[in-house]
């Protein structure tokens, strides 16, 4: 199928198929006398699955590492859950910095609406974020 067809079926721009082709997600397809290329079938679930892994927070990298594994003909199963742990650890981390983070800001936010702008000292840069020391 050409590339037209491809974007249609897949739901993704030409250029987006290009750039996975560019990149090793999708092989190159065979070309017609004409050069246009010739994709195969299999093309739309392999770009289907390229869509989803990197909804679900793959990078291309990644992507790249499960196909290499499939089409040498493994079952990537194994691979993919331990990318999907690495993933949510990551996330988990990722939400525990920002919980303290928002936590941080809480007690900024209640400093700020209990100091008085016109006791700040010229020394202070800002007693908000900085407290005076005694």
């Amino acid at each position: 199928m050409r590339i037209g067809d491809l974007a249609t079926r897949t739901g993704l721009t030409t250029r987006t198929i290009r750039f996975y082709e560019g990149s090793g997600l999708l092989p190159s397809p065979p070309r017609t006398a004409n050069g246009y290329r010739d994709y195969p079938d299999t093309s739309v679930p392999r770009l289907s699955f390229v869509r989803d892994a990197q909804r679900a927070g793959l990078t291309l990298a990644e992507i790249r590492s499960v196909l290499a594994l499939r089409d040498d003909g493994q079952a990537p199963c194994g691979h993919v859950t331990g990318l999907i742990q690495e993933h949510l650890s990551d996330i988990e981390r990722r939400l525990a910095e920002l919980a303290a983070t928002r936590d941080a800001l809480r007690l900024l936010a209640d400093r700020a609406a209990a100091t008085d702008p016109a006791a700040c000292g010229a020394d202070d840069i800002c007693t908000i974020v900085h407290p005076a020391r005694p």
